[in-house]
């Protein structure tokens, strides 16, 4: 057994002995990256996803509409968060797994992954549309709360059913030999491509599209610049911090994935040496896909203005318990805050 998470063993006998090496040194660099944010990034993003989660749901109120979107993504974020330990150190590495399970858990694994990663980049898209709609619109209220719960609705049942297509190459493939429609539907490439184009191309147009409109509107000097109503400018930077993480994060899962479509398109066996390739490529994808669950929450928490108060808030009715504060106690909890 190797020891380190992931091996070089489909690499083995085809490339020279200087490749061994460097194998060796990049996958025990890989296996320390994922080590260490499984024991710093996994409770990083699961206690932070969850704090932004009850701080916003305690003060509804002050909801804005990118908070709706950041409380979707962080329920996504705990989905991520407590699947990365089953996805890194499962079978679905390339190398050494502390576990295994059956292709039941294993296509149950993959659709909660694939809704959470739908749910993560069309949240990203609809949060720039709709921050380039309340920027040229500031008061028609087009981008409320209101309609931004009920597209989260939305967000989550498309992904779902989206997801769906993995489960049914699942169980096409058991019931192949029985059925003919089923047989031409057995390619679990055919659901990666889907995955690609859904999950990964549309929103990218969305969001190049709609950061390109802002930036339009930031270059123009309108009357609107100086309403009381317009946007936080923080908003605007926290948009940008979160697209650029988003993207940059993910990328490489969906191009890994659209990698392994065209070698399936090929209609030629993948030799050891590219398959090795294709295995480590896909470890270092996940890896960062799922430490996009931790930092997502982190640049909310540094970024956006109103979280601290808010965090203050629920901090002090913890406190108090039922018993409501008196306006002595509060004012003391604010000093001392």
């Amino acid at each position: 057994m190797p020891a380190v998470m992931w091996s070089c063993g489909p690499l083995n006998g085809t490339g020279g002995a200087e490749d061994q090496p460097l194998c060796q040194h990049l996958h025990l660099v890989l296996s320390v990256f994922s080590l260490l944010y499984l024991v710093a990034g996994v409770p990083v993003g699961l206690g932070y996803n969850a704090l932004l989660v009850l701080v916003n749901l305690h003060d509804q109120s002050s909801m804005t509409m990118p908070d709706v979107y950041f409380v979707n993504m962080a329920v996504a974020g705990l989905v991520l968060s407590a699947l990365a330990p089953v996805h890194l150190l499962g079978p679905t590495a390339s190398g050494w797994a502390l576990w295994g399970f059956g292709s039941e858990a294993h296509v149950t694994l993959l659709v909660l992954f694939n809704v959470s990663s739908l749910v993560t980049m069309y949240s990203t898209a609809l949060l720039s549309l709709d921050c380039y709609i309340e920027r040229a619109l500031p008061r028609t209220y087009m981008s409320s709360v209101y309609n931004t719960r009920h597209v989260c609705g939305f967000v989550w049942g498309g992904a779902l059913l989206t997801s769906f297509s993995s489960l049914l190459f699942y169980v096409c493939s058991h019931v192949a030999a029985r059925i003919v429609e089923c047989s031409k539907m057995r390619d679990a490439q055919a659901a990666d491509a889907i995955m690609v184009f859904i999950g990964y191309v549309v929103p990218a147009l969305a969001v190049f599209y709609a950061l390109a409109l802002i930036s339009r509107i930031r270059k123009a000097d309108t009357p609107l610049d100086q309403d009381a109503g317009r946007p936080d400018p923080s908003v605007h930077r926290l948009l940008v911090a979160t697209v650029c993480t988003q993207f940059g994060l993910w990328t490489p899962h969906y191009l890994t994935l659209l990698g392994h479509t065209l070698l399936a398109l090929r209609g030629k066996p993948v030799d050891r040496h590219h398959l090795g390739i294709l295995l480590f490529a896909k470890d270092v994808a996940r890896f960062l896909a799922f430490s996009s669950s931790s930092v997502v929450p982190l640049l909310y928490r540094y970024i956006n203005r109103n979280f601290p108060s808010k965090l203050r808030r629920l901090i002090k009715k913890m406190h108090c318990g039922r018993q409501s504060c008196s306006p002595d106690q509060a004012g003391v909890q604010q000093v001392m805050a």
